[in-house]
């Protein structure tokens, strides 16, 4: 059974258009893989805790030697890990705030990079063990910043995913949507027309 994992960021839920955009890959998605499964992890609706001395030190300490509050911080992260491994496919709603990711976002991408589990170092450098996965990455930003050296937020994000061996990232970028009505209409039907696009290759 093929598995979509569907991760929303936005703060708005379902009026944020990042969202909405990854709502609409996922429903054309389940509609190509009718067997398919969709799991929805809503970062707005459901906030993981930051990290914090305690959970670096569970994530740290071997399984064999934790101790049961340790294991139950552990537990969470293991959870977060399972779904991203068991995905086929991984559709990211990401809006840009303040030049950068939410930070619900960048708590998960904490959660989830676990040294020996989802990477690992060699002597050639580290080594993604996140691999086969294909991600799509649906962004919604006021200004325009596709192509910008302002735009930090495109290589952080395709940067993280790679360390984690998630290499085959596409983005989908709907921008200008603070710029009036005519520029924003534009962004999104020119998103919405990408996303009804690539879908037919993700999907195959």
């Amino acid at each position: 059974m093929k598995t979509l994992l569907l991760i929303r960021s936005s703060i708005l839920l379902g009026d944020g258009q990042s969202n909405r955009l990854a709502d609409r890959f996922a429903a054309s998605w389940q509609a190509a893989n009718p067997t398919g499964r969709v799991i929805v992890r809503d970062l707005a609706e459901q906030p993981l805790p930051h990290l914090d001395l305690a959970r670096v030190g569970a994530f740290s300490t071997p399984a064999e030697r934790r101790t049961p509050e340790q294991q139950a911080l552990v537990a969470q992260s293991d959870e977060l890990i399972a779904e991203l491994q068991g995905a086929d496919v991984v559709a990211l709603g990401l809006p840009l705030y303040n030049f950068g990711i939410p930070s619900t976002l960048k708590a998960y991408f904490d959660h989830v990079a676990r040294a020996g589990i989802t990477f690992r170092y060699t002597a050639n450098g580290p080594e993604g063990l996140v691999t086969g996965k294909q991600v799509v990455v649906f962004t919604a930003r006021g200004g325009l910043y596709k192509g910008q050296p302002h735009d930090t937020q495109t290589p952080f994000v395709r940067n993280f995913l790679g360390f984690l061996g998630m290499t085959e990232v596409r983005f989908v970028h709907a921008e200008g949507l603070a710029m009036g009505d005519e520029p924003r209409a534009k962004g999104l039907q020119a998103a919405e027309a990408e996303v009804d696009a690539l879908l037919e290759p993700v999907a195959a």
